[in-house]
């Protein structure tokens, strides 16, 4: 797999280049190939007319086994996916395919931790039929340079049969690409390198072309969240004043929300679907353009099987409110995630998709069922004074 050469030998983060060797990861031979379904996955062509259907969503499956046995709560989550994929495989909304919003593993350099504890449980579902689709988490392919190299070469590997060749709907050397099924259009962004302008370009080349008579719900999945209230979500003491210059947030996030933020809007992306902070939280963005009012769900569903995270406090969002203060941006926390680690169980998403409508589930594992929606598990996305 080709890496792109200036993230090699340097990485442009939050404005600053870094341009000095590094001491590199030891050369190790790359993980082996996730073995994909047998079918292969539906053409855009094919997937034209179909309008009803389901997909799964969740990430950050790493464990403190990796490399030594299978992750044990991701295994349990991998066994509730196939209960809930059979559940509707004789509906008029089948899974299609799943994805995941990164951090596999703990340390995405070392390939025995993809082959002997993540890869084997992601074969259960693609050996059932579902397509797996894998967007880079900052345990994978960090920005680092002394380990961008090892673990983006790795992260490629492990999926290399599942994601587009080159030269189709993928950015070449990166792990960034699109999918299109029915009336979704999938974006996989690598947040890690959220400032490179090489990706930011190809995403709204992307974004640009795309015909969205057909392509209702555009859906963009990656790692490093635009909004969250754990522990990497910048908390604040209070809430932040709309004249903020700046917010108290991760490089990576600020570089969604300032480079990406605004391209979402206007190309009236649906939704985002991210990880990172490991719990379950959901905020819905309102913006106008023109005369029409749109609503972008902004989801969080890093509990794959990772240590999981509690509440920390609201993050600052006076900055991106104030850039967006023409299109009247407003943001909505509209779930919340539970103050202590019992509350915020292990799971994954399902998103129903319905014509122009969508719904999500969350799927739990805990000791009590994981209605987190005002007693709930089962939600719409769809806002009556919004576009779509």
């Amino acid at each position: 797999m080709r890496v792109s050469r200036g993230w090699v030998v340097g990485v442009l983060l939050a404005g600053v280049t870094l341009s000095r060797p590094f001491a590199q990861e030891p050369a190790t031979d790359p993980p082996r190939s996730i073995e994909p379904p047998a079918a292969a996955f539906p053409s855009e062509a094919e997937s034209a007319r179909i309008s009803r259907f389901s997909f799964i969503a969740y990430g950050d499956t790493r464990s403190q086994v990796d490399g030594r046995a299978l992750q044990p709560d991701h295994s349990a989550l991998i066994d509730s996916m196939l209960q809930a994929i059979a559940a509707r495989s004789t509906t008029r909304f089948p899974v299609k395919f799943a994805l995941h919003s990164g951090d596999a593993v703990t340390r995405g350099t070392e390939s025995v931790q993809w082959d002997v504890s993540f890869s084997p449980l992601v074969e259960k579902l693609t050996r059932m039929g579902l397509w797996y689709f894998y967007a880079a988490g900052n345990h994978d392919a960090p920005a680092l340079p002394a380990s961008r190299a090892a673990g983006l070469r790795n992260t490629m590997a492990a999926v290399s049969k599942l994601i587009p060749a080159e030269g189709s709907r993928r950015l070449n050397g990166y792990l960034t690409y699109t999918v299109g099924y029915g009336n979704v259009f999938a974006m996989a962004i690598d947040s890690n390198i959220a400032d490179d302008r090489t990706q930011l370009a190809w995403i709204t080349s992307q974004l640009e072309q795309l015909d969205r008579s057909r392509y209702r719900h555009v859906i963009a999945f990656f790692h490093h969240p635009m909004f969250s209230s754990g522990s990497h979500g910048g908390s604040s003491q209070g809430a932040s004043s709309a004249s903020s210059s700046t917010d108290n947030v991760e490089v990576q996030t600020a570089a969604m929300r300032s480079l990406y933020g605004p391209l979402f809007r206007r190309h009236h992306v649906r939704m985002t679907i991210t990880g990172h902070d490991h719990l379950h939280e959901h905020w819905v963005e309102r913006y106008s353009d023109g005369n029409t009012a749109y609503r972008m769900d902004h989801v969080v569903t890093g509990g794959g099987g990772a240590p999981i995270y509690a509440y920390r406090g609201e993050p600052e969002v006076g900055a991106y409110l104030a850039t967006g203060a023409a299109q009247r941006v407003r943001l909505e926390h509209l779930m919340k995630p539970g103050t202590n680690v019992a509350e915020n169980p292990h799971h994954f998403v399902v998103i129903q998709v319905d014509g122009d409508r969508l719904w999500q589930e969350v799927i739990g594992k805990g000791a009590v069922p994981y209605r987190p929606y005002n007693g709930q598990s089962r939600i719409a996305l769809n806002d009556p004074s919004a576009s779509r």
